[in-house]
């Protein structure tokens, strides 16, 4: 099923529309076309890739009417749901101030949503659909098997796709139409890497990967290279696929491999359980659990209890950050939140795709899918919320900071920040 809100944003609708703002997830089946690389390509440690991008060759799509169609597919359903909806949220707070703002030549800018539901060939249903309504734009997902396929659906219209959270290095391979605002798995393997070796003084990793998931298995091969790389050694991957809940037997396989630290580079509803299980087997917590952005959540530490206390992973930015865009972006959001913080960092990467979406639509020669797709990869300078963006010769892959936070209770933050690495610290 898939749930459409369209909204334009006159004051008149405002209210009503801000009740549909919440639910997403952003499954990460594995799908046969979905977790193929598109083709030879050299990586940049920042995760910008070399090889040439194909090109859409459709007419593209103009906006007509009074509004400007852009669409945002999230999982209003499904174990992702709280990233869903802290980055559909995050899109129509970007989405209220721009319309404010006067849009772009008198119209304004009608956000129509498309529910995921946590399955990649739900997603590209949900695109589908978007399509057919006319949208020149995508903004979405979260995760990678399901930006794959919007991806993939948008390509013979001439349509950009803009990821929120989607770190699969090979994803913007898929072709020009496709940017993100995030950095990329080919970044934050390594980060984690560097920190295990030279922060924590690991040597003998163990890699747990979720086999149905995209994500997971190019996190895990990011990290397995830098550690290496750095001098590490790998003494064994084990794997499980999403929604398994016993865990016995990669635990056991992977325990008797004697890691001084492991790497769970899946998402957080297996995560969780996952860090109880490996407790319970006895692994203590003289072998730390490191992991990747996939673990941004509060619910991570509802299934995990203590026993992912202490762990630590790759995030995008941090509310306790001081920018004046962060500030700014936090004071708004807990205004229409009862004072509350965002959950995930997922809300602050909804806000600035969305925002980067509106920036564009500014800049395009006119109001067609093909004018905005060349407006956002000529992107300099723009200042979102998780950092500066810059598209430009980056093959749709911003050179963006990480940072390593370590999980605490709630009553301490639950993420608490321990280093921040910039591109250029990763050799």
């Amino acid at each position: 099923m898939i749930k459409n809100v369209r909204i334009a944003w006159k004051p008149a609708l405002a209210a009503v529309a801000l009740a549909f703002a919440f639910g997403c997830s952003g499954g990460d089946t594995k799908t046969a076309e979905g977790d193929k690389p598109k083709g030879e390509t050299t990586t940049q440690p920042s995760g910008t890739t070399t090889a040439a991008r194909p090109e859409p060759t459709g007419e593209g799509v103009t906006a007509t009417g009074d509004t400007i169609k852009i669409g945002v597919v999230g999982s209003l359903t499904g174990d992702q749901k709280p990233w869903g909806d802290d980055s559909i949220e995050g899109a129509k707070m970007a989405l209220e101030e721009f319309n404010a703002a006067g849009g772009v030549n008198g119209k304004k800018v009608e956000l129509i949503v498309g529910d995921s539901a946590s399955k990649a060939e739900q997603a590209k249903s949900a695109s589908e659909k978007l399509l057919s309504q006319g949208v020149i734009g995508i903004i979405g997902e979260v995760a990678s098997g399901n930006t794959i396929q919007i991806a993939k659906a948008a390509f013979s219209k001439a349509v950009p796709v803009i990821g929120i959270g989607a770190t699969r290095t090979d994803l913007t391979d898929e072709g020009t139409h496709v940017v993100r605002v995030c950095y990329t798995d080919a970044f934050q393997g390594p980060v984690m890497a560097t920190f295990a070796y030279e922060e924590l003084g690991k040597r003998k990793v163990g890699i747990v990967t979720d086999n149905k998931a995209p994500y997971s298995q190019g996190l895990s091969k990011s990290f397995a290279d830098k550690f290496k790389a750095l001098g590490g050694e790998v003494v064994g991957e084990v794997f499980y696929e999403t929604g398994q809940t016993d865990f016995t037997g990669p635990i056991n396989e992977i325990k008797g491999k004697n890691p001084d630290v492991l790497f769970l580079s899946g998402y957080f509803p297996e995560v969780g359980p996952m860090a109880q299980a490996i407790r319970g087997a006895g692994i203590g917590k003289d072998v730390p659990l490191l992991g990747g952005d996939g673990w941004d959540s509060p619910q991570l530490l509802v299934s995990g209890g203590d026993a992912i206390i202490d762990s630590f992973f790759c995030n995008h930015y941090n509310n306790k950050e001081t920018r004046p865009e962060v500030t700014a972006f936090l004071t708004k959001w807990k205004a229409k939140h009862g004072g509350k913080d965002p959950g995930t960092t997922m809300a602050a990467l909804g806000y600035d795709a969305a925002s980067l979406t509106f920036d564009a639509l500014k800049r395009a020669k006119n109001l067609n899918s093909k004018d905005l797709i060349e407006a956002l990869n000529d992107t300099e300078g723009f200042k979102g919320v998780s950092g500066v963006i810059n598209l430009k010769g980056k093959g749709g892959n911003p050179d963006k900071q990480a940072l390593v936070v370590q999980v605490k209770p709630a009553a301490e933050g639950f993420q608490v920040f321990k280093k921040a690495y910039s591109p250029s610290d990763i050799k």
